[in-house]
């Protein structure tokens, strides 16, 4: 069996546009998670180089992936998620380093 995975943009814009009982966050709420892990980066910026909190934070989302795939999905083909999980952190940092607010 081939398993499809999600993409990171495709997701209901607001809440008021999920589909009912759906388990994928709105783009709000997604962004908003997002900052909040951005917020902790922030805050711990302060006593470590960005560079290694970088590193850091690559960690611990590989760290986490690994699991989800592990764990969560019990993936036959590891080397398929990791490929796409790579392609999407590619097209999340492309899209950042486009954004002039950034």
């Amino acid at each position: 069996m081939t398993q499809e995975f999600p993409n990171w943009h495709d997701r209901p814009e607001t809440r008021e546009q999920a589909r009912p009982g759906s388990q994928v966050l709105d783009g709000d709420s997604f962004v908003r998670l997002a900052d909040q892990f951005i917020s902790l980066a922030n805050q711990r910026s302060k006593k470590v180089v960005p560079t290694e909190l970088q590193l850091a934070m690559l960690f611990a989302a590989a760290r986490y992936g690994a699991h989800v795939g592990k764990n969560v999905l019990e993936l036959d083909e590891q080397e398929k998620f990791i490929d796409h999980m790579t392609k999407q952190y590619q097209d999340m940092l492309r899209t950042h380093m486009a954004d002039p607010t950034v």
